[in-house]
């Protein structure tokens, strides 16, 4: 409903229409708004007064000095109002009604009701008849109805006298009814209930989704191009948040849109060009991120600010490219740790967080998705890291994990290191399984040997392992390092690993002759490839 001031109405009459494109008015507001010629206006025998279901106008608005209103009740259609709001960025009580439906035969008696108000509490007199322009009621729509469809989106059978009962209560009138289904007449002030679907949800909602059991094998209608993924497939992310929060992690949400200049620091790691936002905010949120790296050290920086320093967070989420013009989503898992390991404590020392505590949550995740064959290599220092490592499987990367540099910290004020893992969630998802391989528990026992290799610092224990693993491919079941130490008595770029051998042969117990056979093809191995000196 809208009131107007009888005397600024020219003529004296209201007039619905559209009016050119470039046409200006007014509004309550005191603001002038250039109208389209799809906006619905109100107007008088000469001008504009308000803007239908939306706005009124500020001269024909009720002022102190307002002694003769004129009523106007209307029912605009939800489409042309809701157009017309965003058109112009009003959003009034008019406009948030008409958008979502009103009753079209409630607007006589709304029209009486008002007049007796003003004349009962304002001392007003009604000095006209009522003018309908629309004098028909809008009839009930008419919904065709099957029980068989009813039980097949409920999920299980409800009674039909359940059903009619729910119905009538609602003001939905029901008729026409046969074994197979019935008619339900809807009341016009139901606008949102127009199809069989809609009415099924009006059952359920009263009937109570707490009534409705689950069954041992849940299905659901879809449309889709393509399957539904498996639950258990869908239910990974949450198996790793499970494992990441049982090794001390949190998990964040942060923003997917950046600052520019974040991406342009890091330009030559990245894949693509920035997706740019059209209406963005603002140039700190100007575009859609590339990395999960800088809105990790943002939380980062948050916390440590209010003095949380001993932090290990994850998230999941996406970063988005611009490739060759065409636009591109890629899924993370992103860890991030920093500060101390633990908190200082009587119990035991602290120790700031070190590369091998990120690795070692790296390796549960691929042991608990059941990724094998997984193999690593040294990250290039440059664009995003201090130092690193990659893991693969064949040619694709697995995750890049290492120290952020210090200069990128900073970028978000942080001054303590920070490591960082960035996990690409597509290919690990694409390898997961739940198969499990079990085998018999050995019945010879292993036997353990060790060696101290003195080497060139620029030797890496993946090539340790690498060249063991060529010299004996049997009886060999792993090899650790235990102890590293440089100093001057090695010599200039030396260093020393004292590195464990654990043989097995599963047929026999071994022979000292067997081992020392081994250990002696290793030894000359490491001597030949690496240029060892081994310390007996």
């Amino acid at each position: 409903m809208h009131a107007y001031d009888w005397h600024e109405l020219a003529g004296q009459k209201i007039v619905v229409k559209t009016l050119p494109t470039g046409t200006k008015f007014t509004t309550l507001d005191g603001v002038e708004r250039v109208l389209s010629e799809e906006d619905l206006m109100i107007c008088d025998a000469e001008k504009p007064v308000g803007i239908a279901g939306v706005f009124g106008g500020q001269d024909s608005g009720i002022k102190e000095t307002t002694t003769r209103v004129f009523l106007e009740v209307a029912y605009f259609a939800a489409d042309w109002v809701r157009k017309t709001s965003m058109r112009h960025g009003l959003k009034t009580d008019a406009s948030f009604r008409f958008e979502r439906g009103t009753d079209p035969n409630f607007k006589l008696y709304t029209l009486k009701r008002a007049a007796l108000l003003i004349q009962e509490i304002a001392g007003g007199k009604i000095t006209s008849e009522v003018v309908d322009t629309h004098p028909a009621q809008f009839k009930p729509a008419q919904v065709e109805m099957r029980y068989r469809n009813i039980d097949r989106l409920i999920g299980q059978k409800v009674p039909h006298e359940q059903i009619h009962q729910i119905l009538t209560d609602l003001d939905i009138k029901v008729w026409n009814g046969t074994d197979e289904g019935f008619t339900a007449s809807i009341p016009a002030y139901r606008v949102d209930v127009t199809r069989e679907a809609d009415v099924i949800e009006e059952i359920l909602r009263i009937y109570g989704l707490n009534n409705i059991a689950l069954s041992d094998n849940l299905q659901t209608d879809y449309l889709a191009k393509f399957p539904v993924p498996s639950k258990d497939r869908e239910n990974v992310p949450f198996k790793i948040s499970q494992l990441l929060t049982g090794a001390g992690f949190q998990e964040i949400f942060t923003n997917s849109l950046t600052k520019p200049a974040y991406a342009e620091s890091i330009k030559d790691s990245l894949p693509g060009e920035n997706v740019e936002i059209l209406n963005k905010l603002s140039e700190d949120l100007g575009v859609m991120r590339q990395s999960m790296l800088f809105s990790g050290l943002e939380a980062l920086a948050h916390n440590v600010n209010r003095r949380q320093r001993d932090l290990k967070f994850f998230e999941f989420g996406k970063t988005y490219h611009k490739v060759e013009g065409e636009y591109t989503e890629t899924r993370h898992l992103a860890l991030y740790i920093t500060g101390n390991v633990v908190s200082e404590s009587w119990q035991q020392k602290s120790r700031p967080v070190s590369f091998h505590d990120l690795v070692s949550a790296v390796t549960r995740i691929f042991k608990k998705m059941g990724i094998k064959g997984v193999s690593v290599q040294e990250v290039e220092a440059g664009n995003v890291w201090a130092y690193g490592l990659q893991y693969l499987v064949g040619k694709q990367v697995l995750a890049t994990i290492g120290l952020v540099r210090s200069d990128l910290a900073k970028r978000a004020e942080l001054k303590q290191a920070v490591f960082f893992a960035d996990l690409n969630w597509n290919a690990l998802v694409d390898r997961y399984t739940t198969e499990v391989t079990f085998q018999e528990i050995p019945k010879f026992p292993e036997v353990r040997r060790d060696l101290s290799l003195v080497i060139d610092k620029n030797v890496s224990f993946k090539q340790i392992q690498e060249v063991a693993r060529k010299y004996e491919k049997n009886l060999l079941q792993s090899l650790n390092v235990f102890d590293i130490y440089e100093g001057p008595n090695l010599g200039e770029g030396k260093k020393s690993y004292s590195v464990s051998f654990t043989l097995l042969d599963s047929t026999q117990t071994l022979t000292d002759t067997q081992i020392d056979k081994t250990m002696n093809k290793l030894m000359l191995g490491f001597e030949k490839e690496l240029e060892a000196v081994i310390r007996k």
